[in-house]
C-alpha cells in the first residue's frame, strides 16, 4: 500500500481529483487530496491573511497528523509550488515527487516570475474584481479543459489569494534529492510549463506528456493513474 498526496492547483479544490481517487484506492492505496485554505469547499475561509505559508502548512500538517511516510506527492499547476516546499521541508517522508503540468520555482523566485507578463494581468484582475487581494478564476476554456467538463469546472472554481502567487520560494534544495522526481506536461495546453519540462531532463528527472488540456486529472484520469502507479 502506498500513500498518495495529491495537491490541486489555483482556483481548484479536492474535487478535481474525483476521478483519480477511486482508481488509486481500487488498487488498495490510500489517497489524500487536501483542499487548500480558502479554496473549493473551504472558500468560506478565504481572507487577505492567507498566504503561501498557509497552503504549505495545509499539506505538511496533513502529513504530520496522518503520520504519512514513503509518500508519493503530486502537485498540479500552482500545487507544484506547494509540493516543492513540502518536499523541501519533509524530504525524509517522501518517496516520489511528481510535478503535474506544474510550476517549479527556484529559490527566491515567485510563481509570477515564470508567467509571460510577470503577473500584470492577474494583478489587474485582482484590482478590478477581487478587492485587490484575490484573483477570479479564468474561464475553463483558457486551460483547454475538455468541452464536456467546461461548465462544471467553471462552477467549481473559486477565487484565489493573490499573495500566494507573489511570494518568493524558500527552497534549500532538499526537495531535489527525493529518490524519484518526474515532470508531466500537458501537450494540449499552451501554458508556461514547457520551460519546466525542458529543465527536467537536465535535472535528471523522468518525463512524460499527455495530449490533453491543463487539467490532466480530468481529461485523462485513467492514463494518469496508470503512470502514477508505474512510477511509484
Amino acid at each position: 500500500m502506498t500513500d498518495y498526496v495529491l495537491v490541486h492547483g489555483a482556483w481548484h479544490g479536492s474535487w478535481c481529483w474525483a476521478r483519480v481517487r477511486p482508481l488509486l484506492t481500487s488498487k488498495m492505496h490510500r489517497v489524500f487530496t487536501p483542499t487548500l485554505t480558502g479554496l473549493g469547499e473551504r472558500s468560506h475561509l478565504l481572507s487577505p491573511q492567507i498566504n503561501l505559508d498557509t497552503h504549505i502548512a495545509d499539506v505538511t500538517n496533513l502529513m504530520i497528523w496522518e503520520d504519512l511516510r514513503e509518500v508519493v506527492l503530486v502537485g498540479h499547476s500552482y500545487g507544484g509550488v506547494i509540493a516543492r516546499h513540502v518536499a523541501d521541508q519533509m524530504a525524509d517522508r517522501i518517496r516520489s515527487l511528481v510535478y503535474l503540468d506544474a510550476f517549479v520555482p527556484d529559490n527566491g523566485k515567485s510563481l509570477l516570475d515564470y508567467v509571460p507578463d510577470n503577473g500584470e494581468s492577474v494583478r489587474k484582475q485582482a484590482a478590478a474584481d477581487g478587492d485587490g487581494w484575490k484573483v477570479p478564476a479564468p474561464p475553463s476554456w483558457s486551460f483547454a479543459v475538455n468541452a464536456a467538463d467546461a461548465d462544471w469546472v467553471d462552477r467549481q472554481c473559486t477565487m484565489h489569494p493573490l499573495s500566494t502567487f507573489e511570494a518568493s520560494a524558500r527552497i534549500s534544495g532538499a526537495c531535489d534529492k527525493i529518490p524519484s522526481i518526474g515532470y508531466v506536461l500537458a501537450r494540449g495546453f499552451d501554458g508556461p510549463f514547457a520551460q519546466f519540462y525542458s529543465a527536467a531532463e537536465a535535472r535528471g528527472w523522468w518525463k512524460a506528456e499527455f495530449p490533453c488540456g491543463h487539467d490532466i486529472m480530468l481529461d485523462m484520469p485513467t492514463e494518469l493513474t496508470t503512470l502514477l502507479l508505474e512510477r511509484s
